[in-house]
């Protein structure tokens, strides 16, 4: 049998119970770390170099005045640990959005609906 070492995950969105049930699924189902910020200035705050693979909301706080989007966190990750693997997600299943954050560094686009646990942890569990 073959023991591979928990991957260290971050979740950012600022919608709590997806965020505690994607982490409940990924700890339950996958067995990894995974920390949840509600916005993109905490999870900035904490990030570390550590961190393998960062689960990201898209539209990250559009109810709170000067908060950072999703994008613009992606773009700061990318710029600051270029090593960290990035999965976009959101609600909208625009082409043109995917390709945006596809260009700016993220390596997945997953669209939130009722496959997507089950699409991120296949990512997790590929890499």
């Amino acid at each position: 049998m073959i023991f591979t070492k928990p991957k260290k995950i971050v979740i950012v969105d600022d919608d709590s119970m997806f965020c505690e049930a994607l982490k409940d699924y990924i700890t339950r189902k996958i067995n990894h770390d995974v920390k949840v910020y509600a916005t993109g200035e905490d999870c900035l705050q904490q990030l570390s170099s550590e961190t393998e693979f960062l689960i990201l909301d898209f539209h990250l706080n559009t109810h709170v005045k000067d908060a950072a989007n999703g994008l613009e966190i992606l773009q700061v990750i990318k710029k600051n640990f270029p090593k960290i693997h990035v999965i976009m997600l959101s609600s909208q299943e625009r082409y043109t959005l995917a390709m945006q954050t596809i260009q700016k560094g993220a390596e997945q686009y997953i669209i939130k609906g009722e496959n997507a646990f089950e699409e991120i942890a296949a990512i997790l569990n590929n890499a």
